[in-house]
């Protein structure tokens, strides 16, 4: 009997095939779709809200400010706002460039003063209408430049906050107007003075209205808009010729004042200083 059986080693291995496996390929397979978001665009309230929290890092409690006028400065004073109700910033005093910056201001809890009791201001934040390469400014398309002017030159530092489109490669070149506050008394008879001044220049002087009115700033004063053709090519020299004329009060060019300016563009906050 053992010798008719084939017994098997301890030692054989016996391999069997595997099944085989059944890959199928799913007949109803979805393709792939990644979408992308698209980021929207910043828009221009977007940059001037950015250059306006930029320069708010410049503020330290204890400061007197000079707080600006018009549409990039009221984020700022915004900004300033929440940081006193939170209680990140202490002890600060505003000195409004107009009317309208002091109802915002007062609306927001910040407290205020007038250059009369802080003739010496730390620092003033305030927007701009264009900047050039050397910083210098053109200020005033909001109407508040006699009183932006007064508290921007008595402050130590003089922050400036603007967007992109506020660059220019010389003042005057964007096209628009360049402010002359002036009396209201004879109001024409300087308004043509101005406009011989720059004749060669060929500049349009136009008063500002307001509806079919002429527009009163805060001094109860009329405004004079110089519109150039090309940018001015002596800014000092410029400025020095509008003051001279009797019954003109200030002009809307700030040279030699800007401590920095904050830029604000596509790219991200570019700050320069001279």
């Amino acid at each position: 009997m053992a010798s008719s059986l084939s017994l098997l080693s301890p030692h054989t291995l016996i391999l069997r095939t595997p099944k085989t496996l059944n890959l199928r390929t799913p007949s109803h397979r979805r393709p792939m779709c990644i979408k992308a978001r698209t980021v929207p665009a910043l828009t221009q309230d977007d940059l001037k809200k950015l250059a306006a929290d930029k320069a708010v890092e410049y503020v330290k409690s204890g400061m007197v400010l000079g707080l600006g006028t018009g549409s990039t400065a009221a984020f700022v004073v915004s900004k300033l706002g929440e940081l006193i109700k939170s209680g990140e910033l202490t002890d600060i005093v505003g000195v409004p460039t107009s009317k309208r910056t002091e109802d915002q201001a007062r609306s927001l809890g910040i407290p205020l003063s007038i250059l009369d009791d802080h003739p010496k201001i730390d620092l003033a934040i305030d927007g701009a209408d264009e900047v050039d390469p050397n910083l210098d400014l053109v200020k005033g398309r909001g109407g508040a430049l006699l009183r932006e002017k007064m508290v921007e030159a008595a402050s130590e530092k003089f922050v400036v906050v603007a967007d992109e489109t506020k660059l220019v490669t010389g003042l005057g070149g964007s096209g628009l107007a360049m402010p002359v506050e002036v009396v209201q008394f004879c109001w024409k008879y300087n308004l043509i003075r101005l406009q011989e001044l720059f004749k060669e220049e060929g500049v349009e002087a136009k008063l500002r209205l307001e509806g079919d009115k002429p527009y009163v700033t805060d001094n109860f004063n009329y405004i004079v808009d110089l519109y150039f053709k090309s940018p001015i090519k002596d800014g000092p020299a410029a400025g020095k010729e509008i003051s001279v004329l009797e019954g003109v009060v200030e002009h809307g060019l700030f040279l030699n004042m800007a401590t920095a300016v904050i830029i604000a563009g596509k790219e991200g906050v570019d700050v320069q200083t001279k």
